[in-house]
């Protein structure tokens, strides 16, 4: 969970973490630190919203301020959290909360492969090999899919007892994290070295070159640690250490560890060559190698002579070894223990190794047979034939030939020295015909290279060159050109309509960054659904430029309030304010005054916009017109007054004989009064 600073140790009991008991982004809370280092804090931490444990390595205020570096960590980051694979520590999530930079990843409880090659090692190769196992396995995955690990030590593996079924889990952490605090600059004059130093291969040490063979030999290293609890090359100083990696091959583990076989001595060298041409392309190969031989400890084979051979490298080429003077051109010696790593880089950058072919045995040829001659008689010279003695010229035509010699020597040396070379011209911010014009001019030839993007640099000129201007370059070279493109924009691409999955992954794959989806309610459009980008679809904006959404939540509900017994008028207001539709019918009630509600179907619940509420409303009781009865029998007007509703009561006027005739009526005949009311009749 942790590169660089890994070491499961708990966190110091001294001063309080500030950040522990902190809500990121109001999800994840910090619980405690675990592990501390140079370049981020690991915690153990919650994630509220699906209640469970994860790991959260916080990145430190300093690297937060840092605009480009927050860029490539969330593009590695997401490269790290498209990984699925057991052996591969999950990343959750990725954030940024007020400066703080942080990562979410799996928790893994238990220990580090470092605390258990403090343990164990030296180990049994079985148990070596059983360990390594899974770890190529997790690179394996990350290699198919493009991923360089970068950082690959026992640190950053983690080792946690599952349950009697699984037994022993391996995970690898942190992948792509290197690359984003490296990013460009990790080998240059200038940068810094990323990766610990003890697992570094040649080249990345020397070039800055980091490929699937760099996590082959940091993978190679560690077997190598497993099998003779020791790292292959030790110093004094990182510079050291570094510089064995460059010009020293990994010692046989069977050195140090007598009775490991020839094959695993061989799978060692094979994955740590210094020539990365002579390790396997990726850990996919190397995890197929690495079966070969569990195969052959497990079946107790002690000397396989074939196996051996297969897997052990060719001796083809050999760096070159790197000579420093002292002082020359303000560098250091190599072998200085107090030099630090960082002020010898630009040497190590510099001066890179170099591959020679080693030098074929002389051929001896059969000597041609000696003819002996016989030994001729001295002529004994006469007077006569003795001439005078004459100058020799052998001096003269010695010194000339000496004289030409240093000459041609002199010729030769300014020749390959200086004479063959010339300067390159300047030709940043020319267009492409006028460069080559210019590099023609001065005896040389150009071609465009891999165009690149440019703030600065107008589309169609020159951004740089290879040989950069002042630089020298053989007469009649070649200078490649960088043409810019202008500036880089990607067009923000038109989301609506989309669902938010979708509508992610058009935003990455126009090498945009996705920020968060905002809800609103929407009455056509269905939930999940796009409605607007910000910035809007079609402009065109620089890389990595977060693009936020609007979501349909769908249509808005709306609550329905029973309104029985109050006012219809207010309710049908407040309805129609909600978008309701409301459709009102008036009955006579006569238990419910005038205006109000007497019943409302759906009287509770929630409804959309354009539902309809049916509101029953009350009319009053009904009236009826009192009929004139007087004169009439009593029978007879009570009968006609109950037929319309009424009810009677009869009693006796202060005249009353016996008639049984009504004298009066109260109401009076012709008033209106609500169906039911009693009439009194007076009778005679």
């Amino acid at each position: 969970m942790a590169a660089d600073e890994r070491g499961r140790s708990t966190a110091s009991a001294a001063a309080p973490d500030p950040l522990e008991g902190r809500l990121l982004e109001g999800r994840y809370r910090i619980v405690r630190r675990i592990a501390k280092g140079g370049m981020a804090g690991v915690y153990e931490g919650l994630d509220t919203r699906l209640d469970r444990q994860v790991a959260i390595k916080v990145m430190h205020a300093n690297m937060g301020d840092d605009e480009q570096f927050v860029s490539r960590f969330v593009r590695e980051a997401r490269a790290a959290a498209r990984l699925s694979h057991p052996n591969v520590v999950a990343v959750y999530d990725q954030g940024e909360d007020q400066g703080t930079v942080y990562l979410v990843m799996e928790y893994v409880p238990g220990q580090t492969l470092r605390d258990l090659i403090r343990e164990e090692s030296p180990m049994r190769p079985a148990r070596a090999l059983a360990l390594i196992e899974p770890v190529l396995a997790a690179l394996a995955s990350a290699h198919r899919a493009g991923l360089v690990h970068r950082d690959v030590k026992p640190e950053n593996v983690l080792i946690t007892q599952g349950g009697a079924s699984t037994g022993t889990v391996v995970k690898v952490a942190d992948f792509g994290l290197a690359k984003a605090v490296s990013a460009d600059t990790q080998h240059t004059a200038t940068g810094v070295l990323i990766g610990t130093v003890s697992y570094l291969s040649p080249e990345v040490v020397v070039h800055g070159r980091a490929d699937e063979r760099a996590d082959v030999y940091a993978a190679g290293v560690v077997l190598y640690e497993l099998l003779t609890g020791c790292k292959p090359h030790e110093g004094e100083t990182q510079i050291q250490v570094a510089y064995k990696h460059v010009h020293h091959d990994v010692p046989p583990p069977s050195a140090l560890v007598p009775g490991i076989p020839g094959y695993v001595d061989a799978l060692v060298a094979r994955a740590t060559a210094r020539d990365r041409d002579q390790r396997p392309a990726d850990a996919g190969v190397l995890l197929h190698q690495v079966h070969r031989v569990i195969h052959a400890v497990n079946d107790g084979v002690l000397d396989d002579p074939e196996l051996e051979a297969d897997l052990r490298p060719l001796v083809v080429s050999a760096p070159l070894e790197v000579e420093v003077e002292a002082d020359r051109d303000g560098l250091v010696d190599i072998e200085d223990p107090e030099q630090e790593l960082d002020d010898i880089l630009p040497f190590l950058v510099e001066h890179h190794t170099q591959e020679i072919q080693p030098e074929p045995p002389p051929v001896f040829a059969e000597p041609p047979p000696i003819t002996r001659l016989p030994p001729a008689r001295p002529d004994v010279p006469r007077a006569a034939d003795q001439a005078p003695p004459r100058r020799s010229r052998r001096g003269p035509v010695l010194f000339v030939l000496a004289l030409l010699l240093v000459v041609g020597l002199g010729v030769g040396a300014w020749w390959f020295g200086e004479g063959r070379y010339t300067t390159t011209p300047g030709v940043l911010g020319m267009n492409e015909a006028k460069a080559l014009e210019t590099l023609k001019d001065a005896g040389l030839s150009g071609e465009a290279g891999e165009p690149a993007y440019s703030e600065t640099v107008p589309a169609g000129e020159v951004i740089s060159s290879d040989p950069e201007p002042g630089e020298r370059i053989v007469n009649g070279g070649t200078v490649t050109l960088v043409l810019s493109q202008g500036k880089e924009r990607y067009q923000v691409p038109p989301l609506k309509g989309l669902n938010l999955d979708a509508a992610q992954d058009a935003i990455l794959a126009a090498h945009l960054t996705y920020g968060k989806a905002t809800e609103r309610w929407h009455e056509t459009v269905p939930a999940g659904v796009v409605l607007s980008s910000d910035p809007k679809a079609g402009s065109r904006q620089k890389p990595d430029t977060t693009v936020n959404v609007d979501v349909s939540k769908g249509r808005r509900p709306r609550t329905v309030k029973d309104w029985t017994g109050r006012s219809a008028a207010r309710a049908e207001e407040q309805f129609e304010r909600k978008g309701l539709v409301v459709a009102r019918e008036e009955v006579h009630s006569d238990t419910v005054a005038a205006g109000l509600v007497v019943s409302q179907t759906p009287a509770s619940g929630t409804l959309f916009k354009g539902d309809t509420v049916t509101l029953i409303v009350s009319k009053g009781p009904e009236l009826v017109e009192v009929p004139n009865v007087v004169a009439q029998g009593v029978d007879s007007a009570k009968a006609d007054l109950e037929s319309r509703g009424f009810k009677v009561n009869i009693e006796e006027s202060d005249n009353y004989l016996g008639l049984g005739f009504v004298f009066s009526q109260d109401p009076g005949s012709g008033q209106s009064i609500p169906k039911g009311s009693t009439i009194t009749l007076y009778l005679i």
